[in-house]
């Protein structure tokens, strides 16, 4: 279930955590560059529904775009849809190796991925990721700064998929009522991401 090939036109649940449950995030800085890694690779292939960066683990929502909006590499071949991922943790993983002076794999072995085929289970998804500061005890999911919370709640320019993902839940209202009741079944979600 986690190493379904990734599909154009398709929602996919991607996360992974740092190897041997380390930190990936060290300090504010590292979740900024994360983002702007994110913006640099998979915006080529993927529209960003949802996500959430924590301490030692990431959730991120999103949809592939149609293969004709997809990038073009050199020899005129179509990009993978794989390929930008993998440049992007690659790139994250240098990046924190060099700077804090350690070396071998940051993050666990195979990045996880899920097919969203269902608007519910996109919609609990898109809930679980949001909350995901406060499901770990963290930072109450409404204060804390590395989701994507505060790009749908808020009417700034951002990258992320915000009409799209306010749709599936009526009004910027409602959105906000439902994250604040949790209305998901939460065990559910679990069970498949096997956190």
């Amino acid at each position: 279930m986690k190493h379904q090939p990734f599909e154009a036109e398709h929602f996919f649940h991607l996360y992974n955590r740092g190897n041997n449950d380390e930190n990936i995030f060290l300090e504010q800085e590292n979740y900024s560059y994360f983002l702007i890694l994110m913006k640099k690779y998979l915006l080529s292939v993927a529209d960003v529904y949802s996500y959430c960066l924590l301490p030692n683990h990431f959730h991120i929502i999103i949809k592939f775009k149609e293969e004709s909006q997809q990038e073009v590499g050199k020899n005129n071949s179509k990009i993978s849809l794989h390929q930008p991922i993998s440049n992007m943790m690659n790139a994250y993983t240098k990046a924190i190796n060099k700077r804090y002076n350690r070396r071998g794999s940051l993050f666990q072995e195979h990045l996880k991925r899920i097919k969203i085929t269902e608007e519910n289970y996109l919609r609990n998804l898109i809930i679980y990721v949001n909350t995901n500061s406060t499901h770990h005890q963290i930072e109450d999911y409404r204060t804390y700064k590395h989701s994507s919370y505060d790009a749908l709640i808020s009417d700034q320019e951002t990258s992320i998929k915000r009409d799209e993902v306010i749709e599936l839940f009526s009004d910027v209202n409602n959105f906000k009522h439902v994250l604040s009741s949790k209305k998901l079944n939460i065990e559910t979600l679990q069970e498949l991401i096997l956190e």
